[in-house]
């Protein structure tokens, strides 16, 4: 059964590729969704997929990859409400 996590990431995760590294292991475990960064200096993401990958995801996000420092995480489960069709990264609006 598809589930939906919304993940809000702290520490040192802007201007280390965080979002980057998010996608491609995203990808890899077949999720979709997204990941941006907000102006508070958070990573903010929303993925979809089964729960068990959903799972071992949110496990990758408390971790990061170096240079990355995840410092704090917050998340939650929702019910899907907009399927996405791939996992992408939103750029900041110009």
């Amino acid at each position: 059964m598809n589930k939906e996590l919304i993940i809000d990431i702290y520490g040192r995760v802007q201007g280390v590729n965080f979002r980057g590294n998010t996608a491609r292991t995203a990808r890899s475990l077949g999720l979709k969704g997204y990941t941006e960064n907000k102006s508070d200096g958070r990573v903010y993401i929303v993925a979809q997929g089964d729960t068990s990958k959903l799972e071992e995801f949110l496990s990758w996000c408390q971790k990061g990859v170096f240079p990355a420092k995840v410092t704090g995480m917050k998340y939650e489960w929702k019910k899907m409400k907009k399927e996405y069709k791939d996992f992408s990264v939103k750029r900041p609006k110009a």
